[in-house]
């Protein structure tokens, strides 16, 4: 963050004059009008079917949300539809929740019908949804997990294949409300415990049991190696060296 002199900062108006370069911007420049609006003055909000949200204001304002479930790990197909969905039903706004479920919002009760029947509408060639409506009230959310094999160096497991699994059990409760409270189900990949498993209901949790089996042929030939030298912080993981007939030894880098 820039640096302002001090006898220009108001510590009544700390945005005021604000300068920065680095980090988000102010949480409010995203937040839709109708909740700008009425920030604070939020009544009373129900659950008026599995993942449809009303939120009403002392203004009378309300505000209709439709949570649906996501894959977390997202293609750049994935979030330009999503994108596409939020500017066509939404004025382009779009939130997702901590459980990585996404949520439309719109401003009134005549938008709603068609929101829902859009995202009820986009399927993948098998069949499946591609954003489920649900994950509300006493029923299964969204599964939060882990990195997995996508972005981690060290999983003692994957996260997207053990998830999937689970949630395809579990699909039914993500749309209905019949448990006797909310479920809330992690996934993480190793003992770091990333994915919140420590303060969810249930917790899928994978860990290391065996050294790893090091198949010395191919190992030098794969790319992700550099990567493992690098991350390790104490050099216990080093590059190994080569013997270049008759005598000579290169170690590589």
């Amino acid at each position: 963050m820039a640096f302002i002199p001090s006898g220009y900062y108001n510590p009544d108006k700390p945005m005021e004059n604000r300068i920065t370069d680095i980090g988000p911007r102010y949480y409010e420049e995203f937040l839709p009008p109708v909740i700008k609006n009425n920030k604070g003055k939020w009544l009373w909000h129900e659950i008026l079917e599995p993942g449809v949200l009303m939120h009403k204001a002392e203004s009378g304002d309300e505000v209709y949300t439709v949570r649906c479930g996501s894959p977390r790990l997202l293609s750049v197909e994935t979030i330009r539809e999503i994108c596409e969905i939020a500017d066509k039903h939404c004025d382009g706004y779009v939130r997702f929740t901590t459980r990585n479920n996404i949520e439309f919002m719109v401003d009134s009760k005549d938008k709603l019908d068609a929101l829902k029947e859009d995202l009820s509408s986009r399927k993948h060639p098998g069949g499946s949804y591609k954003f489920p409506i649900g994950g509300t009230g006493a029923g299964i959310t969204n599964i939060v997990h882990t990195q997995g094999w996508i972005h981690c160096h060290t999983p003692a497991s994957d996260a997207s294949g053990t998830v999937k699994v689970v949630m395809d059990e579990l699909f039914e409760e993500f749309q209905q409300m019949k448990m006797p409270a909310k479920l809330r189900i992690a996934m993480a990949c190793c003992l770091n415990m990333c994915g919140a498993v420590h303060c969810s209901d249930i917790a899928i949790l994978g860990y290391h049991r065996k050294p790893p089996i090091i198949d010395h042929e191919w190992l030098e030939n794969l790319c992700e190696i550099p990567l493992a030298v690098a991350a390790c912080p104490t050099g216990a993981i080093r590059p190994t060296k080569t013997k270049i007939p008759p005598s000579l030894e290169m170690k590589k880098r």
